[in-house]
Parts: C-alpha cells; structure tokens; sequence
C-alpha cells in the first residue's frame, strides 16, 4: 500500500458520520440569452475584457492591438503565431517570462463568466504564469450555469483542467487591491463564431 492509500484509508477509518449526497433537483438559472449574460457578466463581475472575433478576422492582428507592447507570446494552438510553444519547453520555467499566454476554452459559463480550460497542452503553468491571458471561447459553447458547463466537461489524456473567471486579484496585502497576485493581471476573452 502507497502512502496516499494508507492516508486515504485512516481518513475513511476516522469518518464517524456520513451524510447523504445534496438533492441537486432545484431549478437552476437559466437565461433567454446565455451570450449576452456571459458578456456582461465578464466585463463586469469576472473584470475581464472581451474581444468578439468575427469569421474573417485577423486573430493574430487582434492579439496584437490587445497587447501590442508583448515580446513572448506562448501557445500551442495551430494558427497562432507564437515566439513560445508550452509543448515544447523542456521544463514549466522556460514560461517564466511569458507577456501573453494563449489558450482554448472549451465551456463558458453565463452565471459567473468562468471558461472551463482542459490542460491541452504539455505545461499547464502557461494558464498561471502569463502576465495576460487570452482565452479564445467559441459562442456555441456558452451555457446558463455551472451545472450545464459540468455535464459538458471530458476530460483528456492529460486529466486536467481549471476554471478561470478573469484575472487573478486580492486585497490581503495591506488591504490594498492587487491584480495578478496568483495568475495573470490581465484576462482578455475572444469571443469566436
């Protein structure tokens, strides 16, 4: 037995009570326009922006109006032009400097403008480590709530994935309001047909 069976097994050892799982047939929040709520609710309670790429759009060229002063650029999608790919680095440090990370979101999520992000790529430090982050959504996969997001959830090889809602922020240090104090300081959602 490994060591986080022998823990895991003292923990079910030392339950005393159990409870049973939540009734979870509660109506849950929908919107007549889950697009519409999803932008509002980016822009505003999420704080990140919002780009809407059109077909025929430049995507490359908008990246560059969004953060035009960026050297690094990382990401493994086909098409975009990256100076970085996070498949190809030896190790998560080479990503340390990263200007504007890159990355495909598979669900997006109305209620608190969340993108689910699955780890397609070899270093998943690129969602974190970025200074600036662009999550590419397309607006056919926009749901209502997080239950509607987590039935549409697979995970794939890499068995990861997170939500990101905009950037990183706290106000713990010194009561002060701090942007990119665990993850990007900035979050720009491309919003694609």
């Amino acid at each position: 037995m490994d060591t986080k069976e022998y823990i895991l097994k003292n923990l079910r050892k030392n339950v005393r009570e159990t409870y049973d799982m939540p009734d979870l047939s509660f109506r849950k929040r929908t919107y007549d326009n889950p697009v519409d709520a999803f932008i509002e609710t980016t822009t505003t309670t999420a704080g990140a922006k919002l780009m809407e790429i059109k077909a025929g759009d430049d995507i490359n060229q908008k990246i560059r109006e969004a953060y035009p002063d960026a050297k690094i650029i990382a990401s493994n999608i086909p098409g975009i032009e990256a100076s970085l790919n996070p498949d190809s680095v030896a190790e998560a440090q080479e990503l340390e400097k990263t200007d504007v990370g890159v990355i495909k979101g598979e669900v997006a999520c109305a209620e608190n403008g969340c993108v689910w992000i699955p780890q397609t790529m070899k270093e998943k430090a690129i969602c974190f480590i970025s200074e600036c982050l662009v999550i590419l959504v397309s607006r056919q996969n926009i749901v209502s709530n997080m239950h509607e997001a987590y039935e549409r959830i697979q995970f794939n090889e890499y068995g990861f994935g997170t939500f990101i809602s905009g950037p990183s922020k706290t106000a713990d240090i010194e009561q002060s309001l701090v942007y990119g104090a665990q993850a990007a300081r900035d979050v720009t959602i491309f919003l694609t047909d």
